[in-house]
């Protein structure tokens, strides 16, 4: 999987913190030893299990705070029950991961990180609008990190990490 990495100082701080925007187009996002990482989100249920396990590593050594964004039921438009159950389980499935590798779980609403981060408010409604917010959401993202790949799967999952990390006050 491709990631990029960029290194901050973290005020002395041991933290594995991850974050993400879960679904088929989400990312995950990782600061560890000061270091950034970014993941496009897996195609599969295995890759997803094991990409996460690898980044929550083991908590008895090094305790790791998981940020999922939490969100609602409602898939953009008519969908067919078997749309709603897979964005269910994709929505779901890194929460019971992260519990599984007892890896401390905080679920965050989209209203709640886009506060903390300034992030403002999406204006229009319908397709333009969506492909309008998220072109500016990526942009803030790449006005915090530069020097980061940031892609549209990414980019949110980028700025839960930062708005987790100033809920966290690191």
């Amino acid at each position: 999987m491709a990631c990029a990495a960029i290194v901050r100082k973290t005020k002395g701080t041991k933290i594995n913190i991850i974050a993400i925007d879960p679904g088929a187009n989400g990312g995950i996002a990782r600061l560890r030893n000061g270091e950034f990482k970014l993941w496009p989100m897996p195609s599969t249920e295995l890759d997803l299990v094991e990409l996460l396990g690898s980044l929550i590593g083991n908590v008895t050594e090094e305790p790791c705070i998981v940020y999922l964004e939490q969100v609602g039921g409602f898939t953009g438009g008519p969908s067919p029950g078997s749309a709603m159950f897979k964005f269910g389980w994709w929505a779901s499935g890194p929460a019971w991961i992260a519990l599984c590798y007892q890896a401390r779980l905080v679920m965050i609403t989209p209203q709640k990180w886009q506060k903390e981060m300034g992030c403002g408010t999406r204006e229009t409604k319908g397709s333009a609008g969506t492909t309008k917010w998220k072109n500016k959401l990526k942009a803030m993202a790449q006005r915090l990190h530069p020097e980061l790949g940031i892609t549209l799967k990414t980019a949110d999952a980028l700025l839960i990490l930062e708005a987790a990390l100033k809920l966290e006050k690191i």
